[in-house]
């Protein structure tokens, strides 16, 4: 059976019994703050859960299905093995209010059994605790049925809610064998009874609410590649006909084969860039923050192989063209965004390419974690490199706990502000945010010690510098300020604080708002290894780096009046 029969034979399934089929919202939420990217069916149900709106009026019915994109990325790590992705497609059959467990688990049974011909290996069913009572009516359907192994299970049966409040409520599992005899979760059907005022996370430890949904509703969810590769006996997801056509093309570009790199290789390729394009042709762009890092990380990563199996630069966007070719039936905004995917794909290489050729000269002086945060450079590269090499190879365990503080940086900067022009407190803004400080004196450097500086704003993307000056700086100002930056940034120097009383901080003559108010005391950032000999010293509020090594490459890209005497400078990290 072909996926696109599984297709088929799942809306028809469905549509016999009174749903309605309702399109795959955007990869991208639209109404959802609390995640970056759809990760399951119900998502873009949310509000026909909580009765903010009404599915009769919307849709015709109380009682929908679809076949949803989805994007997880909290296996990115493991893709490449028999089972994980970053894309993937969600089957579901949805109510609300219109029909409860019983319904819900024939469909379920008769379809895995009747439509597809699967045997149910075993199901599991809610156990229950202090809050939520153990699911004995769906036990009792699947006795009826005849199943014979029903499993009681506890927490791993309840699921939801997605983000940080939602719909949730107790699951059902069905579990069939797949190639290799082993059991495998092929469906799970929640029964929304409950709306949760705050995150899993903070369910499971008591700190959030479980309250009883006036229309309670059904939501269930199974994984398209993973119930293909059952139904077609197929060892990985990756054997199906889902990936044929992909993996061909990267099999007809590479050089280097059958090689470890090479399973492997062709493997994150297909999935990242399919993830790629679909993310792409939902509006997402590649930078260095939220849905935009994760594309980027996704390209890059698919980048470093093909220099493992010796692809040429621009075969990425063939291995586009594949995709869009063989999921374009489905989903007609591939083919409507295909020049726009393969630029995207195209440019981000040659960003990438770039950025290695600037940092593969430091690799065996630099840091791992600053060769890959500031240039790109994968901890596997660096590694493979000074294995070549011959010399000492970086410790993996210290470049994980590194990129453990960046994330939670990263994740905190999405709920914190804080003064001096900066937006969020994400690795790469702070990173600017002490560019900025380096930037100012360069500026007073070059041009003398009547620019003072006028505002500033940080973004993930970039900084803007607002300046006092009466003209256009020359080229050859600005590459000194860009040629001081970089110097400084070479020099490894610290950024160190000092909390003073505020005379005592003006003596040092760090550099300072004159028209802002400040406390008794006040906080003095500088670069250098004591407060005298300090290259840069101002009045400000933090966060910042802890050395200049970790900014990466300095680069100007504009310089423009703002007003009578006011200049701006825009500027980048690469």
């Amino acid at each position: 059976m072909t996926s696109d029969e599984v297709r088929k034979r799942f809306l028809a399934f469905f549509e016999k019994r009174g749903h309605t089929g309702v399109p795959s919202s955007s990869l991208v939420p639209e109404n959802d703050t609390s995640v970056l990217f759809t990760t399951a069916g119900m998502q873009q149900f949310k509000p026909y859960y909580t009765g903010e709106k009404k599915a009769q009026n919307d849709f015709g019915s109380k009682n929908t299905m679809s076949i949803q994109k989805c994007i997880r990325t909290s296996d990115i790590d493991e893709v490449g093995d028999a089972t994980h992705l970053t894309f993937f497609e969600m089957l579901g059959n949805f109510s609300f209010g219109g029909y409860g467990r019983k319904e819900a688990i024939i469909y379920a049974h008769d379809f895995i059994t009747k439509e597809l011909g699967l045997d149910i290996s075993y199901v599991t069913f809610y156990r229950g605790n202090e809050n939520v009572p153990r699911d004995d009516e769906s036990r009792k359907m699947w006795q009826e049925l005849g199943v014979a192994d029903i499993r009681e299970d506890g927490a791993d049966v309840f699921w939801g809610p997605t983000g940080d409040s939602g719909p949730c409520g107790p699951t059902t599992e069905i579990y069939c064998k797949n190639a290799d005899g082993k059991d495998v979760e092929i469906w799970n059907i929640v029964f929304n009874e409950y709306m949760c005022n705050g995150s899993r996370e903070m369910l499971d430890k008591g700190q959030a609410k479980l309250i009883k949904l006036f229309v309670p509703g059904i939501d269930t969810g199974m994984g398209f590649e993973r119930l293909v590769a059952t139904i077609q006996k197929k060892k990985s997801v990756y054997d199906t006909d889902l990936f044929t056509p992909i993996l061909k093309k990267i099999d007809d570009l590479a050089v280097f084969q059958q090689t470890q790199d090479f399973v492997q290789g062709r493997r994150v390729i297909a999935d990242h860039i399919r993830a790629s394009v679909f993310m792409i042709a939902d509006g997402v762009i590649s930078s260095n923050t939220d849905r935009g890092y994760v594309l980027r990380r996704l390209i890059r990563m698919a980048i470093r192989y093909t220099d493992a199996l010796v692809i040429k630069e621009g075969g990425l966007a063939e291995v586009a063209d594949a995709v869009i070719e063989h999921y374009g039936n489905s989903y007609p905004e591939l083919h409507t965004h295909a020049e726009k995917i393969k630029k995207e794909i195209n440019d981000e290489e040659k960003k990438f390419k770039k950025s290695i050729k600037e940092g593969l000269p430091l690799i065996g002086k630099e840091d791992p974690f600053i060769l890959y945060t500031s240039y790109g450079i994968p901890f596997e590269m660096t590694k493979s490199i000074l294995y070549i090499q011959k010399k000492p190879l970086p410790d993996l365990e210290d470049f994980k706990l590194k990129m453990k503080k960046h994330q939670e940086i990263s994740r905190a900067g999405a709920e914190q502000k804080f003064k001096g022009g900066m937006g969020d407190t994400s690795e790469i803004s702070v990173r600017y945010h002490t560019a900025t400080h380096l930037l100012h004196q360069a500026l007073r450097d070059v041009l003398g010690k009547e620019v003072q500086q006028r505002g500033s704003n940080i973004t993930p993307e970039r900084l803007r510098f607002d300046f006092s000056f009466p003209r256009k700086m020359t080229d050859e100002e600005k590459k000194k300020v860009e040629d001081i930056v970089n110097e400084k940034i070479r020099e490894a120097l610290p950024m160190q604080k000092v909390v003073l009383p505020k005379a005592e901080a003006e003596k040092t003559g760090a550099l300072h708002f004159f028209g802002d108010k400040y406390g008794d005391h006040v906080n003095v950032y500088f670069i250098g290894k004591t407060l005298d000999t300090a290259y840069s010293k101002e009045f400000c509020g933090g966060p910042h780096v802890t050395n200049t090594k970790e900014l990466g490459t300095f680069k100007i890209q504009k310089e423009e009046a703002v007003s009578a005497g006011v200049r701006r400078i825009k500027a980048v990290l690469v």
